[in-house]
C-alpha cells in the first residue's frame, strides 16, 4: 500500500489527527509505529460504539505496526472526570480486574491476539512512588486545568473538584511517556488527556505522538450517541439475530457512517457501494453486506448467514415473530394513549419518539398500520403492537 492509501485508510473515519504532517512524516520512516489506545475497566461490555477505536487499531496492525490495548488499572481506580458533573467513585481492585478480563475476551474478536500486545499501566505507575508523582505534578498548573470545561463548569457552579481527578490526565499523559508511544488514538471527549500526553513527551525529551481522536457513534436513533443507557446500542455479546436485525433498522443516511467506522471494506468498496446505490440498487441489500460482515466478526460466518435468513423470512415476509415479549400495561382511566403505551412497552425511548413513529408510518397494531399518534387504546385490548421492522410485543392493556 502506497503512503497515500495509507493515509488515507488510517485517517478515514477520524474527527481530527494532530498533526497530521506528523503522522505522514512516522509513516514515511517506513518502521513500525507504536501505537497506543487506553481502556479504564470501568464497565465489563462493550457495545460496537467501542469498537470503533478498536477498528482503527486493526488498521493500524494490518499495516504492520505495533498496537498496545492499554487497560488502564491504575487509571481507572482514579476515575475519569471527563464530561463528569461529581466526583467519580474509585473502584476497588477487584472490579478493576474482573472488568479487565472480560475486555480481555472481548477485544480479540478485532485484533490478532498473536500481534497485539495488553498492557496495564499500573506497572509502570506503581513503580513511579510518591516522589514521582510529585514530580508529575509540577508539570501542569491548576490554572491551566480549570481551563478545561468540564472542571471549570465545576468550579464555576461550586461543585466539588477532588484533588486526585487533576491526576487523572497527568496520568494518561504519563502513559505515553512511558509507552513511547508514537500514536494515541482516543474519542473526541478524550482530547484533552490525548494532548497531555504530547505536552509530557516534549517535557521528558521524546517525539510527540500524533492524537487521533474517533467520533462517538451514533446509536440506532442517528442522534444521541451509542449508549446501554439509552437502549440504542448494540452490544457485541448480542445473538446474531439481534445484532442483525439492529443494524438492518438504522436509517440509510447512517449506515454510510457505519460503513466509515465499523466496517473493513476498502474505501474504494465503500465508494462502489454509494455509487450503485445512486444508480439506483435497494439500500437495504447493501445494508445486508455490512450487517453480515459485523455479525461474522462477531460470531462467524456461519451465524451471520442465519441472520441474514433469518432476517428475510420474518421482514421481508411480513412475518410477525414467534418469540415476540408479551406485556402488561395498566392504566388508571380506562385507556392510555397510544405513545405512552409505546414508551412503557419500551418500543420507544419517549412519548415524543413514539409519536415521530407514528408520523413516519412507522407503527403497526396487528399488522395494520397507525396514522392518529393520538390515539386512545382501551382497558381488554389484547394486541400485536410493532414499531419500526424489528420491534414487536404482545401487549394486554389492563
Amino acid at each position: 500500500m502506497s503512503l497515500q492509501e495509507s493515509m488515507d485508510l488510517l485517517t478515514r473515519g477520524t474527527q481530527e489527527v494532530i498533526k497530521l504532517e506528523e503522522l505522514e512524516k512516522k509513516l514515511k520512516k517506513g518502521k513500525p509505529l507504536h501505537i497506543k489506545a487506553g481502556f479504564d475497566p470501568t464497565a465489563p461490555d462493550l457495545h460496537i460504539g467501542h469498537t470503533v477505536l478498536i477498528n482503527k487499531m486493526a488498521q493500524f496492525q494490518q499495516l504492520g505496526h505495533n498496537v498496545t490495548f492499554l487497560i488502564g488499572d491504575f487509571t481507572g481506580m482514579i476515575g475519569d472526570p471527563t464530561g463528569k458533573s461529581d466526583t467519580r467513585k474509585i473502584l476497588t481492585r477487584e472490579q478493576v480486574n474482573e472488568n479487565a478480563e472480560t475486555y480481555q475476551q472481548q477485544i480479540f474478536k478485532i485484533l490478532d491476539k498473536d500481534k497485539t500486545k495488553i498492557a496495564f499501566n499500573s506497572t509502570w505507575m506503581n513503580k513511579l512512588g510518591a516522589a514521582g508523582m510529585i514530580d508529575l505534578a509540577s508539570r501542569y498548573t491548576v490554572a491551566r486545568m480549570l481551563e478545561r470545561d468540564d472542571f471549570s463548569k465545576r468550579f464555576g457552579s461550586q461543585q466539588p473538584i477532588a484533588i486526585h481527578e487533576f491526576m487523572y490526565p497527568l496520568v494518561q499523559g504519563y502513559d505515553s511517556v512511558a509507552m513511547k508511544a508514537d500514536v494515541e488514538l482516543g474519542g473526541t471527549d478524550q482530547t484533552f488527556n490525548l494532548l497531555m500526553g504530547r505536552t509530557l513527551q516534549g517535557q521528558f525529551g521524546q517525539e510527540p505522538q500524533v492524537v487521533m481522536t474517533m467520533p462517538l457513534l451514533e446509536g440506532l436513533d442517528g442522534v444521541q450517541k451509542m449508549s446501554k443507557s439509552l437502549g440504542n446500542y448494540i452490544g457485541i455479546e448480542d445473538v446474531p439475530k439481534d445484532m442483525f436485525g439492529k443494524i438492518m433498522s438504522i436509517s440509510d443516511d447512517l449506515m454510510w457512517r457505519y460503513f466509515d467506522l465499523l466496517s473493513f471494506k476498502s474505501n474504494s468498496e465503500i465508494e462502489k457501494f454509494k455509487h450503485e446505490m445512486a444508480d439506483g440498487k435497494n439500500p437495504r441489500d447493501i445494508k445486508f453486506i455490512l450487517g453480515l460482515e459485523i455479525v461474522e466478526r462477531f460470531h462467524g460466518k456461519d451465524a451471520a448467514n442465519g441472520a441474514l435468513e433469518g432476517f428475510k423470512s420474518q421482514f421481508q415476509k411480513g412475518a410477525i415473530p414467534d418469540d415476540i415479549p408479551e406485556l402488561t400495561i395498566e392504566t388508571e382511566n380506562g385507556e392510555i394513549g397510544l405513545a405512552l403505551l409505546l414508551k412503557n412497552a419500551g418500543l420507544c425511548s419517549s412519548t415524543s419518539d413514539a409519536m415521530r413513529m407514528v408520523k413516519q408510518n412507522a407503527v403497526s397494531v396487528n399488522s395494520e398500520k397507525v396514522t392518529d399518534p393520538k390515539q386512545q387504546i382501551p382497558v381488554g385490548t389484547q394486541a400485536v403492537f410493532q414499531v419500526g421492522k424489528r420491534k414487536f410485543a404482545k401487549i394486554t392493556v389492563k
